[in-house]
Parts: structure tokens; sequence; C-alpha cells
């Protein structure tokens, strides 16, 4: 018996001495720091898991860069006329290209309209008159040239869709005016007959341009070629454009918008109606073309 309680009594002197010693704070920190490292290192696999297993969410905002130019055919109708014009563009994102464009095109004053008449004659190798365009005197070609920029607000998720934005461009012009010749019927000196003259308005034959009854027709539109003058201006346009597979390698685009023709003075295209230097006109555009 006085052996087992000396056995005890030890044990218990043990214990104290471990209870009051300094390092007993420093074991206990130490053990608490190797579980938490532990239980980290246990839960490492299955955080890796999760983000294998998490899609990548893919930046659709650097894709246009995967082209880097741009080459485009343009078809532009419009409510006064209408053009063809080339784009060479670069592309800086896919949300926006920055191009420069050439184009070649008629431009018309509102109140021209086409008309045909009978032309009656004694004269039986006086033709019947074709169509023409009444009180006009000269025709406007366009040169243009400009730059601009479209921009896309398509949401990033409709990719595959068709691409909305806005197109907008300015530049200057060049107007070609090239007289107008009409074929007219006039009498010979014996004032019984008549024959055909091709003229260009002048103040001095403007009765015959405005009468109706003396005008054959036309003539060819390659008359007066050689006698155009120039007329300088401005032009700009803004339209919506609508993009069909903006990441696609081949343009398909249609536009629709405002074009603004400027000059620096009026343009005589008609002889009794106001001629006014500028013009603005709707148009709808159709675009093809490559990206590279």
């Amino acid at each position: 018996m006085d052996q087992g309680k000396s056995v005890q009594s030890d044990e218990d002197r043990d214990c104290k001495q471990i209870r009051k010693s300094p390092y007993l704070p420093i074991v206990k920190r130490l053990t608490a720091i190797l579980l938490f490292v532990g239980l980290f290192l246990w839960h490492i696999p299955a955080i890796r898991a999760q983000t294998i297993i998490q899609p990548k969410q893919l930046d659709y905002s650097s894709l246009g860069v995967l082209y880097n130019e741009e080459r485009v055919v343009e078809l532009r109708p419009h409510t006064n006329g209408g053009a063809i014009a080339f784009h060479a563009g670069k592309i800086v994102t896919y949300y926006k290209t920055k191009y420069y464009l050439f184009d070649l095109g008629i431009l018309r004053h509102p109140k021209e309209y086409r008309q045909s008449i009978t032309f009656h004659s004694g004269n039986p190798f006086t033709r019947t008159a074709n169509s023409f365009t009444y009180g006009k005197q000269n025709h406007l070609i366009m040169l243009r040239a400009g730059f601009g920029e479209k921009r896309y607000f398509s949401d990033k998720a409709k990719r595959k869709g068709v691409a909305v934005g806005v197109n907008y461009q300015v530049g200057a012009s060049i107007g070609l005016l090239k007289p107008y010749y009409l074929q007219f019927s006039r009498l010979k000196e014996d004032g019984i007959s008549d024959y055909i003259s091709t003229e260009r308005y002048s103040e001095e034959n403007a009765h015959l341009f405005l009468d109706g009854t003396k005008i054959i027709g036309p003539a060819s539109f390659f008359k007066g070629i050689g006698e155009i003058s120039l007329v300088p201006g401005l032009n700009a346009r803004v339209g919506a454009h609508f993009s069909l597979g903006a990441f696609d390698q081949y343009v398909k685009a249609v536009e629709i918008g405002i074009h603004v023709d400027a000059f620096f003075r009026r343009v005589p295209i008609m002889i009794i109606e106001n001629n006014t230097p500028v013009f603005i006109n709707g148009y709808l555009s159709f675009q093809l073309g490559k990206r590279q």
C-alpha cells in the first residue's frame, strides 16, 4: 500500500510540474498551428478541383484584333441619286474600326423629274421624244473622299448575331458639273421644214429648254464631257450600322442614315428651280468586303 501511494504521489508531482512548465503555452500554440496547416493542406485538392471545373470567361473585347484590316465595297442609293464607294479600314478593336473612303456618285436636284412627250413633226426623220428631265441645265457628278469610324454597341453575349453600331464620316468633295444637252426641233430658214439641233442651256435658248413642244429628247450622256467645271465642297454622314457576323472574315453589312453635301456656292442644276449649295439625303447602304 505504501508503495502504491508512493507511485501515485510521484505521478501527481510530475503532472503538477508539467502544468507549471513555461513551455506548455508554446506547445499548445504549435499544436494549434499544425492542426490548422494540416486542415488547409487537406482541403487544397478540393479547391484546385473547383478551380479547374469552373469555366474560364473569355475576354471578347479584343477578339476583333484577330483581323487587322478591312476592305469594303459599298453600294449606296439615296433619295436624290446614289454612289459606289471603296473603304480601307484599320480594325482597332472589335468595337472600333477607323477607315478611309473614296466614292463616285450622282447627285440630283430634289425637284428633278423625268418625263416623256411625243414630238410631232412634218419631217419623217424626226425621232419621237425620249424620256428627259424638264428644266435641267447640268448634271452633277460627285467625287468624295473622307475618313470615318464605326463603333459597335452590341452586347458581348450577342457576338454570333447582328452587331449594331453607329458609323460617322466627314470629308472633302469635288462636284463635276457637266452640261445637260437636249435635242430640239428648229425651223430652217425657209420657215417650213425643221431640223434637229443639239444644244446646252444658255440665256439665248432658255425659251427652248422650257418649251416642251420643241424638245425631242436628251443627247448622249457623254455629250459635253469636255466642258466639265468643278465645284468644291464638303461631305458628312451619320448612320445606324448593322453587321452580320462581326467576327467573320467576310464583311456583310447594311446601313441607314443621313448624308449631307455642302458646296461653297450654289450649284446650278436646274433653270427655274431654287438651286442650293446644301443637299441633305437619306441613304441605304449595302456593304461587302473582307477582313485580314
